[in-house]
């Protein structure tokens, strides 16, 4: 069966043979009939199938008649992330060439100025991410009354971001009477809860078991140690010859490190993930797309909905944590019914989710064998990236620890350590001295060498009494005079009177009073 036997238009037609097509996919062939006649359809078909251009192109010829008015789109394409919304749009200016349709794209990141601009003019073919056409529609820049034709696109891929509530809230804004399409690759409880609240009578296409794996993909494990991947992802792209390959990791942080390595191993590669902005990424895509960029390394925000031609390899750094996106990781190969190739670089770690992914696809994935030995005998391991955390092991040389004692054990030892430095003899007796004489008795070395002490002070009582001079008057109690005795008046020592006071005489009042 060609394209013209689905029933489309002639210049339509010719867009599509402009683009190098001249067979229509299973799931083209299904769905391009009973999109033309109106009807509702369930399309589960997996990624790289060629679902995108089974909605598309109808769409084209259902809306070459009518007239587009300001802020009213005649029809609405929902799409998961903003990497797929620029795909569609992609596809729509490829096949809509030949025919006067307006389109506009509502994704963030992107100027609202000149998407509202775009708005006002009028157009038939609105593609927007859930979160900025809720935005612009809360701001009373768009109306949904004048839609007629509705796609929610990668629905599972929806309900794995959340906007299965917002999908929702913007129905319930369209008419009624709508033609709705809804595409996914699986159909999880909430998708078939969605599309029978949505959907009137639906057509139910299925061109492929639900998350099999595409046929015309080599799927192959390279089991390797989690210091060495990037040694086995250099050495893959070295055998197997690559020109195009995405590398998928599963952290941001990932994706940088691993882009930076490959470029300074003179790999031309690129990088796309959460934490870059709009413009950046589609510069980056757009090199990825001309060829300027050989290796595109990307988060999972890439995984759906990319579509490059000519991809032959797609690489697994990181095995995924859902089996789901698996699938969509590798379908970026193998399009079209090209084939392709996936490698999923493995450590011990990741046996658990590549049991899942088996049993998910319906079947083991073989191992590349000789892999890790090849990546121990890599001439080029980038060591001062991988080197590995932690304390360094011990030698197999080195000497046993010596068992420490226990602690009162220890204390005790000590003890007897330092007793042992003086000889018994040489230990002065100790003699409690007096205040008027000085012990003179043997002293040990280390009681020599440390500095004499002074010779403590008499009692008050045994102190001889300090007699005025000419400048000064007597001491009391150890001080010394504020203030010169007056001349001509000598001081009295009152202690030479019987029955008067024996005690010594307060400075204050020493005054030299005459008898």
């Amino acid at each position: 069966m060609s394209f013209a036997d689905l029933g489309l238009s002639d210049s339509l037609l010719r867009a599509v043979e402009d683009s190098g097509y001249n067979d229509p996919t299973p799931i083209q062939t299904q769905a391009i009939p009973s999109v033309l006649m109106g009807k509702d359809i369930i399309g589960i078909a997996q990624t790289g199938t060629g679902k995108t251009a089974s909605f598309v192109l109808p769409m084209i010829d259902i809306l070459a008649e009518g007239r587009s008015r300001a802020r009213m789109p005649r029809s609405l394409i929902l799409e998961p992330t903003r990497e797929l919304a620029v795909q569609v749009a992609e596809n729509f200016e490829k096949y809509g060439k030949y025919h006067k349709l307006n389109m506009a794209l509502l994704i963030g990141g992107v100027s609202m100025g000149d998407q509202m601009a775009a708005l006002e003019k009028g157009v038939d073919v609105l593609i927007a991410t859930p979160g900025r056409l809720k935005d612009l529609f809360e701001r009373g820049k768009i109306l949904l009354t004048g839609c007629s034709l509705l796609v929610i696109d990668e629905a599972d891929r929806m309900l794995d971001m959340g906007f299965i509530p917002d999908i929702e809230e913007i129905c319930s804004k369209l008419p009624s009477n709508r033609q709705t399409l809804l595409f996914s690759a699986t159909m999880p409880p909430p998708i078939k809860k969605l599309a029978d609240k949505f959907l009137s009578s639906p057509k139910s296409i299925e061109v492929a078991r639900p998350a099999t794996a595409n046929i015309m993909i080599t799927q192959k494990l390279a089991y390797t140690q989690p210091r060495k991947k990037r040694d086995v992802l250099r050495q893959l792209i070295k055998s197997e010859n690559v020109q195009t390959a995405i590398v998928f990791c599963n952290r941001k942080t990932t994706v940088r490190e691993l882009t930076e390595s490959l470029l300074r191993y003179g790999i031309s590669a690129g990088q796309i993930h959460g934490d870059m902005d709009q413009p950046q990424r589609l510069k980056e895509l757009d090199k990825f797309k001309s060829g300027d960029i050989n290796i595109l390394v990307a988060s999972d925000v890439a995984a759906r909905g990319l579509d490059v031609k000519g991809v032959s390899h797609v690489f697994n750094f990181d095995v995924p944590w859902h089996p789901d996106d698996y699938i969509h990781r590798i379908g970026r190969t193998g399009r079209g019914g090209a084939s392709g190739t996936a490698f999923s670089i493995v450590t011990d770690s990741d046996q658990e989710a590549i049991e899942a992914i088996e049993k998910l696809i319906g079947g083991p994935i073989p191992r590349l064998e000789g892999m890790e030995q090849g990546a121990a005998a890599d001439g080029d391991s980038d060591t001062r990236e991988e080197k590995p955390r932690g304390r360094k092991p011990k030698a197999e040389t080195a000497r046993p620890a010596r068992e420490k004692p226990v602690k009162a054990e220890r204390v005790k030892a000590e003890r007897v350590e330092a007793s042992e430095q003086v000889e018994p003899a040489e230990r002065p007796a100790r003699v409690e001295p007096r205040h008027s004489e000085q012990v003179d008795a043997p002293v040990s070395a280390a009681a020599a060498e440390r500095p004499a002490r002074a010779p403590r002070r008499k009692p008050r009582d045994e102190r001889e009494p300090r007699v005025a001079t000419e400048n000064h008057q007597p001491v009391g109690f150890g001080g010394t005079a504020r203030y010169p005795a007056p001349q001509g008046i000598q001081p009295v020592d009152d202690r030479s009177s019987p029955g008067d006071w024996s005690g010594p005489i307060p400075g204050f009042l020493n005054i030299g009073i005459p008898r």
